[in-house]
């Protein structure tokens, strides 16, 4: 059979586009024929599947969207496909991988009168009611629970069409498949001596992640402290405001920025503690692969996936309503108690090894080719 996965914009780094890859390849791997729309693709194409980059022109992106989605439906009347699956909203789909937060809510909660007449929010508002409208097809693979409400309360979507899946990381970030020398050996190769603290944040959109937050906790520590205190934050986006942030607060030479990288595995075993004091997050699977690593987290009680990090012990959420203050003592707290970051390690590979946090791929195949078959 062939299915269609629809997705704006490929690229290595980032947990929506990873949990693409890993379902689409999963569907492969079962026989079935993959094609894959995007509008643009970096990095390795997989061998075996059907990658159709899809011409736009426009300047905004609501206006490369919606060229995207009218090329592509003109192009699955021509060629059609057993099953449509995106990971972007838009009309048509038969199946939607829910990585976002809802937009309707978002807009509810952010945005004033005058936001909502303009092409953009009539746009996105569009797409996402094609998906959720009481009425639509779509089967919906979501990714928590507070993503589900949000949706029944805009669209009043019927309770049926939602799947949950359980998280989906990948194997080679599990703690038991790093060698027994592994903190040594990652901080050596990255220049971080045993004196020094190493804190980690990973994630594209700097803006969103809340990566001036992380700059602002570690400009807040005592002297002393931040003086051993090593910030790495990997994602892709433009570091310039954040490192200029950075200099600001004096902490520039403790703060660097890289792309994404493909040795994350071993930045966490490397690491103390993760930082992900997000402004908006659907899910955080970065939480996740710290749990997995046996990493401590701080993050903000925003990110779908902060209750793990609760359940687990291994680490704290930040609660609502957001106060600086709070992450910055935190941090300084944890640096400063060896036993308590001890803990929190402990207590995470006890998690990762006891929990389901990795069949998310596999059981949303199970979904996507069960319905080809029913």
């Amino acid at each position: 059979m062939i299915v269609a996965f629809c997705l704006y914009k490929y690229f290595p780094f980032g947990g929506l586009q990873r949990d693409f890859l890993r379902i689409a390849s999963t569907v492969a791997e079962r026989g079935h024929t993959v094609r894959v729309y995007v509008q643009s693709w970096q990095g390795e194409r997989p061998t075996g599947f059907e990658i159709i980059v899809v011409p736009v022109s426009a300047r905004t992106n609501h206006g490369r969207n919606a060229q995207y989605y009218h090329w592509v439906s003109a192009h699955l009347g021509q060629h059609p496909a057993d099953r449509v699956v995106g990971f972007n909203k838009m009309p048509g789909l038969d199946v939607y991988y829910a990585a976002d937060v809802c937009y309707a809510e978002k807009v509810a909660r952010e945005k004033g009168f005058f936001y909502r007449l303009m092409p953009r929010y009539r746009h996105f508002a569009a797409f996402e009611r094609a998906v959720f409208r009481q009425g639509a097809a779509t089967k919906l693979l979501m990714l928590t629970d507070k993503q589900i409400a949000d949706f029944r309360k805009h669209y009043a979507t019927e309770p049926e069409r939602f799947f949950i899946l359980p998280p989906g990381i990948y194997p080679d970030r599990k703690y038991s498949n790093q060698p027994a020398d592994a903190r040594a050996r990652y901080r050596s190769k990255n220049h971080i001596d045993s004196q020094q603290y190493l804190v980690l944040q990973v994630g594209s959109d700097f803006s969103r992640k809340g990566v001036d937050r992380s700059i602002e906790a570690v400009a807040a520590l005592p002297a002393e402290l931040r003086s051993r205190v090593t910030l790495y934050i990997v994602g892709q986006d433009k570091p310039g405001r954040f490192a200029q942030l950075a200099k600001r607060l004096g902490v520039g030479a403790n703060v660097h920025f890289f792309a994404g990288r493909n040795d994350v595995s071993e930045l966490m075993a490397a690491a103390d503690l993760l930082l992900h004091p997000a402004y908006q997050e659907a899910a955080g699977i970065v939480l996740l692969e710290a749990i997995t690593a046996g990493l401590p987290v701080i993050t903000s009680a925003v990110c779908g996936y902060a209750h793990y990090i609760s359940e687990a012990g291994c680490g704290e959420v930040i609660a609502e309503p957001w106060q600086q203050s709070a992450l910055n003592g935190a941090l300084s707290k944890a640096l400063c108690n060896k036993a308590l970051r001890d803990a929190w390690a402990d207590n995470a590979r006890h998690y990762a090894d006891t929990q389901d946090l990795y069949s998310l791929p596999e059981k949303a195949a199970d979904i996507i080719i069960g319905d080809l078959h029913g």
